[in-house]
C-alpha cells in the first residue's frame, strides 16, 4: 500500500494529467522530495524557502500540515495527501 497524493488541476501538467499519484516518504518533505524524483518541477511549486508556499495548503487525512507539524508531519502507507492551492479573488 502507498500514500494516495491528490494533485489540483493546476499542478497536473507536471503528473502528465493524472489526478492521483503514489507516494513515497514518512514525512511529508520526504514525500514531496519523492514526487520531485517522479515529477520534475513540482517541488518548486509547492515549498519556498524550506516551507509550504503560502497560498498552498496540504492536508494529511483531511489535517492542515499547519496544525500537525508542517512539512515534518509524519506520513503512512494507505495516508491521503491533498495538495490545494488557495484561491482568492472575484467579483465586487
Amino acid at each position: 500500500m502507498a500514500i494516495e497524493v491528490r494533485i489540483p488541476t493546476i499542478l497536473r501538467t507536471y503528473t502528465d494529467g493524472e489526478r492521483a499519484v503514489e507516494g513515497k516518504g514518512s514525512t511529508v518533505t520526504e514525500l514531496i522530495d519523492q514526487l520531485e524524483l517522479d515529477h520534475e518541477g513540482i517541488k518548486e511549486r509547492l515549498i519556498e524557502d524550506g516551507e509550504a508556499r503560502r497560498f498552498v495548503n496540504i492536508y494529511v487525512n483531511d489535517e492542515d500540515i499547519r496544525f500537525t507539524g508542517g512539512l515534518d508531519t509524519a506520513v503512512a502507507d494507505g495516508d491521503t495527501v491533498v495538495i490545494l492551492p488557495a484561491v482568492a479573488g472575484g467579483a465586487r
